[in-house]
């Protein structure tokens, strides 16, 4: 029987004890001495305060709306949902999302597996090849200790299971580890780039004797940008062959010893089509698991305009939680100003920050209309001012953020607010 997913609720706890300094940026010098847990039961405002900018902060509203929603749709849809940590590296978030019913956390490297194994997450999907030996020598004393961590990795050449192969054999570990073979496509990112490539690593994987060959994963989002029909057709027709690959190594008898097969998709941009696919009728018990991370906070630019909830009739769209404020520092031209954030501060690699809001120093809140972010540097932003825009040295922006898996690296402690009233502080660990 298959365990639920788990962490160690009292680390996680834990995290309210570190006392906060220097260290954390944009926290207001009369917190520095102060835990975590302390400053975030102090209710704060955030402009009268003394934050200081740059700011990122989370909506905590949306948040909720956006772990409730992803939650009860993949429930209608019979699929589970192992989230993308990497999105935030934020126990405090796992655990919402486990408390939302998520089946297990993927990692993307060693590393994050570190952070996660040590807040106690029970369940991991790692979406690359292991193949470093230090790694796996720790992946063993791992599954060796704790008989409840459950593990899979993908594989996706028989040069790379052989070296997974050869590392545990000297390792000798007491159970062996779980992987998944990737399934790729010509122009993708990993993956074999074929069927008969990947059954020849589902053939490596199951003659291995530290190994256990247990489903098929793949990655949609490296094959398609938009979500126009062609998009739609490349990406339905990847998911066919991901299915395929399944089948066949079913019907060679490689999966005859499973309870039930992992087949894994589904970053945050089309998995509707990813859970219609997984979803239909098999002749095996398949387990279908998304890996959708960017759901938990979604964005105000790429996510905004790929996600499925855009363009699903019935299913309210998931809400932005992330927004910056800066500070107009420079107004050296009518049609420009200059705000105090930039590339060391928030995400420019999927679209610009998005000015929406003016916030006078007498408190007054505005839209922020004829505006445009057009550059990044480190530490500045460049707003394109219309004629009718009013921004004046001093004044606060409130920025929109596009593509969070690189805002939050940027940031170890982000607050959570109700309007702007802090009322949690969230710990990343990049």
């Amino acid at each position: 029987m298959q365990h639920l997913m788990e962490m160690d609720l009292s680390a996680v706890a834990d995290i309210r004890s570190e006392r906060i300094g220097w260290r954390f940026k944009g926290l207001p010098s009369s917190t520095f001495g102060s835990t975590i847990g302390e400053v975030a039961d102090q209710r704060l405002d955030l402009f009268a305060d003394e934050f200081v900018g740059p700011l990122v902060v989370l909506d905590a509203d949306a948040l909720t709306h956006n772990l409730t929603t992803m939650a009860k749709w993949c429930a209608n849809h019979g699929v589970q949902l192992a989230p993308h940590g990497k999105t935030t590296m934020a126990p405090q978030l796992f655990q919402r999302q486990i408390e939302h019913g998520v089946w297990g956390i993927t990692a993307a490297n060693a590393s994050q597996l570190r952070v996660y194994r040590a807040f106690g997450v029970s369940r991991i999907l790692l979406a690359n090849q292991l193949l470093d030996p230090g790694a796996l020598r720790w992946l063993v004393a791992e599954l060796d200790h704790d008989p409840r961590f459950e593990f899979s990795c993908w594989a996706d050449s028989e040069a790379g299971v052989a070296l997974m192969s050869e590392t545990l054999q000297e390792l000798q570990p007491s159970r062996p580890v779980d992987v998944l073979v990737e399934l790729g496509a010509p122009g993708g990112r990993t993956g074999a780039r074929d069927l008969e490539t990947a059954l020849a690593v589902a053939r490596a994987v199951d003659q291995s004797p530290v190994l256990r060959l247990a489903g098929a994963s793949g990655y949609e989002g490296a094959l398609a940008h938009d979500a126009s029909e062609s998009s739609q057709s490349i990406v339905d027709r990847y998911l066919t062959d991901l299915r395929t690959l399944v089948l066949r190594m079913a019907d060679a008898g490689m999966l005859d010893e499973l309870d039930s097969v992992i087949v894994t998709a589904g970053g945050s941009a089309y998995f509707d089509q990813v859970a219609a696919t997984l979803t239909q009728p098999w002749p095996i018990p398949v387990n279908p698991v998304l890996r959708s991370g960017a759901y938990i906070t979604h964005d105000d630019g790429f996510y905004r305009g790929i996600s499925p909830f855009s363009r699903i009739d019935g299913v309210e769209p998931f809400r932005s939680a992330l927004r910056a404020w800066a500070q107009v520092t420079s107004r050296p031209q009518r049609d420009l100003a200059l705000l105090t954030i930039g590339k060391r501060d928030a995400s420019f690699d999927e679209g610009l920050p998005e000015p929406q809001l003016v916030r006078r120093r007498d408190g007054a809140v505005a839209p922020l209309t004829q505006a445009q972010v057009s550059a990044m540097n480190d530490q500045h932003a460049f707003l394109q001012l219309g004629a009718e825009a009013t921004v004046r040295v001093g004044d606060w922006v409130g920025l929109g953020l596009s593509h969070p898996c690189t805002v939050f690296d940027k940031w170890q402690l982000i607050p959570v607010v109700e309007g702007t009233t802090v009322v949690d502080l969230i710990r990343t660990y990049f």
